[in-house]
């Protein structure tokens, strides 16, 4: 049997799917900054350092 690419344009490949998710990705960031923050220091990170990694704010 043979099948048209008519036919095999109309499927959807299942696994076709974005793997890039902004959100997923600035927490990727951001937890990638704190253990290279963690690695560099010879202290615990005290938390001031640790919002200011993190972009928040002192307020």
């Amino acid at each position: 049997m043979e099948t048209s690419g008519a036919s095999e344009a109309r499927v959807q490949d299942q696994f076709d799917v974005s793997l890039e998710d902004a959100d997923l990705l600035g927490e990727v960031e951001l937890t990638t900054s704190l253990i290279i923050a963690a690695s560099e220091s010879e202290e615990h990170l005290p938390q001031d350092v640790i919002d200011e990694l993190l972009g928040l704010s002192g307020d």
